[in-house]
This record gives structure tokens, sequence and C-alpha cells, in this order.
């Protein structure tokens, strides 16, 4: 495995695996704000209510406090969250530099403006067709929000970094192609394909024009994988059999802080509550686990956690 800085997620690097430690800056932190949802995507694993904005707001800024470099809001889907803007300008003012917000796309386009001008600088759009069709059905047959979705990622896009996120499905997989081809019209910074926790198969390895490989690293990083026959989920036998990312990084939803978003969202049990012992804890968490004995973590965790964390025991092993 080359550096992690060439697989192009901003928030991995060796720099960061080398000096992570349950006392080292907070990387990046993801907080559940909603889990309401005006689409109903099939594969989808929404979780949580509204946050309390209080809480939302405290948790924020206890991480700001920590440092945090990088932190994420999401859901169920968070534009619904009343209090998303607020929450971002106390990122913003705590001194977080990177503020992502994961969305469907389907907001009004003075929303996604206010978000941007209170301190968001990363947005994941979600995007898994290539024509209405699909899209609608791709959504949980809630339609008419195709043109509406389209044309706020390519607003986003003209603004700040957004890349677009594609779930494969059975459904969708072999559309693949037309829907890179249409992110790529739209102007996205990276396109993000992922598949489906209900599906998880080793995939075909598919056909993507090289202009897109070459433009869009964290597309190609996956493409490489798939064509060397490895799935997007799960571990392999050689990979470590422990979570580094667990250290500087967490979820949270309500007042519990999980090992990582899938771990949360596959119903995994949460390493304890939002309180002053958060980082001993998941140093705790992290002694003790062993992700090949935990089914979620074997079974879902995703090839660019399992290379960091790879790259995390090579540093960290006495040799």
């Amino acid at each position: 495995m080359g550096k992690l800085e060439q697989i192009g997620f901003y928030t991995l690097s060796d720099q960061r695996a080398a000096n992570a430690s349950a006392s080292s800056t907070l990387q990046r932190c993801e907080l559940i704000v909603t889990g309401a949802c005006n689409f109903k995507c099939p594969y989808c694993r929404g979780v949580g209510e509204h946050v309390p904005i209080g809480l939302a707001s405290a948790i924020v800024s206890s991480w700001a406090k920590d440092g945090l470099k990088a932190v994420r809001f999401s859901g169920g889907e968070p534009t619904l969250y009343p209090s998303l803007v607020e929450l971002v300008s106390i990122a913003k003012l705590g001194g977080i530099k990177r503020i992502a917000v994961s969305t469907n796309g389907s907001s009004t386009r003075a929303l996604y403006l206010a978000l941007i001008n209170a301190g968001v600088n990363d947005f994941s759009v979600s995007l898994d067709a290539c024509c209405a069709e699909d899209g609608d059905k791709m959504a949980g047959g809630v339609g008419g929000s195709w043109n509406t979705v389209l044309s706020n990622i390519q607003y986003i896009a003209s603004k700040v970094y957004t890349t677009v996120g594609v779930v494969l499905t059975p459904d969708n997989a072999s559309s693949l192609n037309g829907i890179i081809a249409l992110a790529a019209s739209l102007g996205v910074a990276d396109i993000r394909v992922i598949s489906a926790a209900q599906w998880t198969p080793t995939l075909p390895a598919p056909y993507i024009e090289q202009r897109f490989l070459a433009k869009y690293p964290i597309l190609a990083y996956r493409v490489g994988n798939i064509a060397k026959g490895r799935a997007v989920r799960g571990l392999r036998k050689e990979d470590s059999h422990r979570c580094g990312l667990a250290l500087d990084d967490m979820a949270v939803m309500g007042n519990y802080h999980y090992p990582c978003i899938i771990y949360m969202r596959e119903g995994g049990a949460p390493i304890g509550r939002m309180d002053g012992n958060v980082r001993q804890d998941r140093e705790r968490w992290f002694n003790a686990q062993d992700t090949h004995n935990d089914p979620i973590c074997k079974g879902n965790c995703l090839d660019v956690c399992a290379d960091y964390n790879n790259c995390y025991e090579a540093y960290h092993t006495t040799r």
C-alpha cells in the first residue's frame, strides 16, 4: 500500500497514523443531528432523533476545545434539523477548520447557501442514479426531487468542496458508469462508491473511463480495489486486528459515542457516554477490541478504514 495521502480522503494521512493516540488532537468527528429524512432510500441505516440544540452545541464545543480538525453533521437528513446553521456557526467560531454536511441534496438553495456562509466547506451529496426514474426509485419512491438534487449539486460544487456518494445495490450497480459521468458533468470534486450494507459482494470490476480515474483519486482507489477482487466492506485475513481510527475519531448519536459511523448504523453498542472520560473510554475500547472477532467490524469495515488501521499498526508495532 502506498501513502494514505494518495487515497484522496483528506482526513487520512501517514502523519496522522504515526501520531494517533488517546491524547493526540481529535481529527474527525461525526454528529447525528436527526433521524428524520424526507427520502425512503431502501438501503438506509438512518437512526436517531432530533438532538436538543443544547446537547448538540455542548458536544461540538467540547470537540473544538480538544482541537478537532474536521466535523461532519449527518442523519437522517441533517438539513431537516432546525438548528443546523447555528451548529455550523458554533463549529466555525470554535476553530474547527473543516466543516462537512452529508445531505440528499433536496433542500433549498437558500439553506445550502446559508450553511456555506456559516462555515460549511465540504458537502457530501447522495447520487444513486443517472436518470429521474431510477433516482425516484432509489429515493424510495419519493418523486419530484431529481432536478432539484442535480441543480443543488452543481450549485454547491461551484462554491465549496463537494463529493457525491454512490451506494450500490442490485438495482443500480449496472448504472455505475452513467452515474459517474453524470456526477462529473456537475463539477464535483470526487466520487465515492460503496456497496450497501445489505449487499456486500465482491463487485465485478467496472469499466470506468481513464479520464475519470485520473481526475478523482477516491474513485480511482475504490475502483482499483474492486478490480483486484477486494470487497468494499469487510476485513481480510491480513488486515490489522486493531482500530487506530477510534483513538482520534468518533461518531456520536444522542449522548453516546461509537467507534465509527458504520458501527453505530449497524446496531453496535456505544463505547460510552459523552462525558469527561470520552478519550479514556475510547483508549480502553481500543486496547480490548479485536476487530476480527467483532461481526460488525469484520463484515462492514470499509477498505479505506482497514488500510488506515494497517498503516497505524505499521507505525506503532515494536519491531
